[in-house]
């Protein structure tokens, strides 16, 4: 494995996926005498963690979180029909 004019390195799969390390994950590098350590930064959360520090303030509308989810149920059923097992009308 070889360093790029600009310092890069590839990690292999392996070890991503071994230490779960997914694009833009934070980490840092220590050196013990001779060798270069390369881990996670601590407690920085990761993807989604990111995702919500900036989301967070960015909503337009003021609603609680009972009306968002109101939003994605479907109404209650009314009428003759609502109820979830329809009787077959008999002769068929």
């Amino acid at each position: 494995m070889k360093i790029t004019t600009k310092g890069q390195v590839t990690i292999p799969l392996e070890v991503r996926e071994r230490l779960g390390l997914l694009p833009h994950t934070e980490v840092q590098f220590r050196v013990e005498g001779r060798v270069a350590v390369l881990e996670k930064v601590p407690g920085a959360g990761g993807r989604g963690a990111d995702l919500i520090r900036r989301m967070r303030g960015s909503a337009t509308v003021r609603m609680s979180t009972d009306a968002i989810l109101a939003l994605t149920r479907d109404p209650a059923p009314v009428g003759p029909d609502a109820s979830p097992t329809r009787r077959r009308r008999s002769g068929r």
